[in-house]
């Protein structure tokens, strides 16, 4: 019998064991091993007010096929719904704005997309880029944030990519690299384009479509967790931290569980042919430490951001601002000048029809923490929620008090793509391929969306699976 383990139950973890059980077929041991007592990684979706709302990722992005295909393949296609047409906001230079349509990710197609958004200045910084000599990325990834500025200068980065950017990683441009964050521009460049406005408007849909950007699924998306775990037939173990993976003569060999449990073996040593690592960086670090060095000392390159969300509910009929929701830029201030705790806040009885019912709590979520700033989570949760809700207050005048409200936290939760994360990977995936019968997955490798998890799962099961017997 054919017996695999997966570490991690996140979307990449049950992705992974779902496809090893459509590949190996009803014979096989699949092992699904998580640390957390519960399953779903960044997917979670709780009971707020007795609704079905998630306080991790709470959308995929639906242009890319994975996670949409995902959801018909397992059956919750029915479930399946888009945002409103409620436009997003940003606060820029402490006013709210619509945020402009011809950008990506905030890198503007023309000076005439960030009007309103950026000061007369900071345009005409915008119209010149075209003419500043031609950008030159060689073959290596250059310095999001460096390059923007040189450009464009700091207020387009402060005012618009940060804020844009820290929904995806919890961190500005600065640091990020511009190949592994935003690939299409590099490649636009790479092709022939001398300016980055030339490059953004070069992969920009030549006019709207129709097809909704975003998707989620009614109930949660903790739902697809639910489903992949009862599809894949895998043995779960939650609770189960993975201490240590060792090679063996025949496959590979897990201990289980805390070092005080070690003494107990039938509990703490997992032995399998073959195992899918679907952990964060840190973690995969520490598992390959002896088994793969070389792949461990490039996890260690990919640094972590954490973030929470507090979730709020109020009272039926509660007005909301007619956005779906605000962006928050690092350098911005509150109307009376205070620092803002929140980096976003999402209208949900806005953005989604499903939340928007009016005869329901009205929901709504706010995100706390970027990239390299700490203090904002050093707080307990009341302190973190009652910050949240003052800035609620300060920036749209929502001052209501909820009927209920749940902070998550999520330490150590968004991998930063630095410059270099490319190599880093290519030299992780190098040393796994080599070591056989192992793969790893995860948001930590080639993108941090629901998408990109699905496909990398995807990749890491086929490889696993590859000359292994099946019925």
């Amino acid at each position: 019998m054919t017996s695999v383990a997966v570490v991690g139950g996140g979307i990449s973890g049950l992705t992974a064991a779902y496809r090893l059980r459509a590949g190996l077929g009803d014979r096989a041991e699949i092992t699904v091993v998580e640390s957390s007592p519960w399953l779903g990684g960044k997917l979670r979706t709780i009971d707020l007010a007795g609704r079905a709302y998630d306080v991790g990722a709470e959308a995929f992005l639906a242009r890319r096929p994975e996670a949409m295909d995902l959801v018909a393949e397992i059956g919750l296609g029915d479930r399946l719904t888009h945002p409103t047409g409620a436009r997003a906001t940003v606060l820029a230079g402490g006013h709210a704005t619509g945020l402009p349509a011809g950008t990506v990710l905030g890198v503007p197609t023309s000076a005439e997309a960030v009007k309103g958004v950026l000061s007369p200045e900071a345009v005409n910084l915008v119209a010149a880029e075209a003419e500043l000599p031609p950008v030159e990325l060689g073959e290596h990834d250059v310095d999001l944030g460096a390059l923007l500025r040189r450009r464009f200068g700091d207020e387009l980065v402060d005012r618009l990519v940060d804020p844009l950017l820290g929904g995806v990683y919890a961190g500005g441009a600065d640091g990020l690299g511009l190949r592994a964050t935003m690939p299409g521009l590099a490649k636009a460049i790479d092709g022939g384009a001398s300016s980055l406005t030339e490059a953004a408007a070069s992969i920009m849909p030549p006019s709207p479509s129709g097809a909704p950007v975003f998707g989620t699924l009614t109930g949660g998306l903790g739902t697809v967790i639910t489903r992949l775990a009862e599809l894949s037939r895998a043995r779960i173990r939650l609770g189960v931290p993975a201490r240590a993976l060792r090679r063996t003569a025949t496959g590979w060999r897990l201990e289980l569980g805390a070092a005080a449990q070690a003494h107990a073996p039938e509990q703490s040593v997992l032995d399998v042919d073959a195992v899918v690592l679907a952990v964060p960086a840190p973690a995969a670090r520490r598992l390959l430490a002896d088994a793969v060095p070389a792949a461990a000392e490039a996890f260690a390159g990919i640094e972590l951001a954490s973030m929470a969300v507090v979730a709020m509910a109020f009272p039926r009929g509660t007005e909301l601002p007619a956005a779906s929701g605000l962006l928050i830029g690092s350098g911005e201030r509150a109307p009376s000048g205070t620092p803002l705790t929140a980096k976003a806040f999402t209208f949900s009885a806005r953005k989604w029809g499903h939340h928007g019912e009016k005869d329901g709590p009205v929901l709504l979520r706010g995100s706390v923490g970027r990239f390299g700033e700490t203090a904002s989570l050093q707080v307990d949760d009341d302190e973190l929620a009652d910050l949240v809700r003052r800035d609620l207050a300060e920036t749209t005048g929502l001052a209501t008090t909820p009927i209920e409200v749940a902070v998550t936290r999520w330490g150590g939760g968004l991998p930063q793509y630095s410059v270099g994360h490319g190599d880093r990977v290519a030299r992780i995936e190098r040393a796994v391929a080599e070591a056989g019968g192992l793969a790893v997955t995860g948001a930590a490798l080639h993108g941090v969306g629901i998408p990109a998890c699905i496909a990398t799962a995807s990749a890491a099961a086929r490889s696993v699976t590859a000359g292994m017997p099946t019925e």
